[in-house]
């Protein structure tokens, strides 16, 4: 069976012919973006363009500061402010008078190092007065009375007055009492979380019993001043002076072993007998 033999191919193909569209399109013709504006236009695209700010960050938050509502506000938040302060100085003023307060913790570097010798070595410190200034109050008339001559004059600041009480002291001193025993008990293997807050109470109590029998003993004397409470309440805390350095010097020279012995008890004796004599 013989196979018929195919028909070379012509030489030129015949021409295509692509189908042309009958109905026009409706697709819209897409575009590229516009150019980047000027530096004056900058806020293209922001959620802030269009408001006026000078070019600062937010500058929406101008008018809303200028909204009656807010201003509302802002002065109801202030008078609660105001009047919740006046409220506090007037409590606190009742049972204590912030600007004598002030006056106790008016002192100077170079007043703390004289006062803590003076505690420390008292022996042959004169004289032990306070100094008084004359106030610029007018001058009482003819009729007043003696008391009211006697409060035309002050008593000088501790920085200027090395007789004068302060605060600044006696509540450092209690601190580093609190912080210094709670070294020595964990440095003896004897720390526990309670501690801290025991010997802090137990400080506290002792300072309150010592003014409670003292404002007694001057209340059983009718002795009154606007500052006694203040005054004892320093006098009282200088005693803690005396404390650290019986701590610190007994601890060293016993190596660890406690405040007891005769370094110990040398120590005590002798910053009792100095306390005693600066009070």
């Amino acid at each position: 069976m013989q196979r018929s033999s195919y028909a070379p191919p012509p030489a030129h193909s015949p021409p295509l012919h692509h189908p042309v569209p009958q109905h026009v399109s409706t697709v819209p013709m897409m575009r590229s973006p516009p150019p980047p504006q000027s530096q004056s236009n900058s806020n293209y695209g922001s959620p802030y363009a269009g408001q006026t700010g000078g070019g600062t960050f937010a500058p929406g938050f101008g008018g809303f500061m200028n909204d009656p509502t807010a201003q509302m506000g802002y002065q109801l938040g202030k008078t609660a402010l105001n009047t919740g302060q006046e409220y506090m100085e007037q409590n606190i003023n009742r049972y204590v008078s912030i600007p004598a307060l002030k006056h106790y913790f008016n002192v100077s570097t170079p007043y703390v190092l004289r006062k803590l010798a003076l505690v420390l070595f008292p022996w042959r410190h004169k004289p032990w007065s306070r100094e008084q200034r004359p106030s610029h109050s007018p001058p009482p008339s003819a009729s007043s009375s003696a008391a009211a001559a006697q409060s035309n004059y002050y008593y000088l600041p501790p920085r200027d007055d090395l007789n004068s009480p302060d605060m600044y002291i006696p509540v450092m001193a209690f601190v580093t009492y609190i912080l210094l025993s709670t070294l020595l008990a964990g440095l003896r293997g004897q720390f526990h979380p309670e501690v801290m807050g025991l010997t802090a109470t137990t400080a506290f109590v002792v300072v309150l019993l010592e003014i409670l029998g003292l404002k007694f003993g001057t209340y059983l004397l009718s002795i009154s001043n606007d500052s006694q409470l203040l005054d004892l309440v320093a006098y009282s805390g200088y005693k803690f002076v005396g404390v650290i350095v019986t701590l610190v010097v007994s601890e060293t020279l016993n190596r660890g072993a406690g405040t007891g012995g005769w370094a110990g008890w040398t120590v005590f004796t002798y910053t009792f007998m100095a306390n005693a004599l600066f009070l």
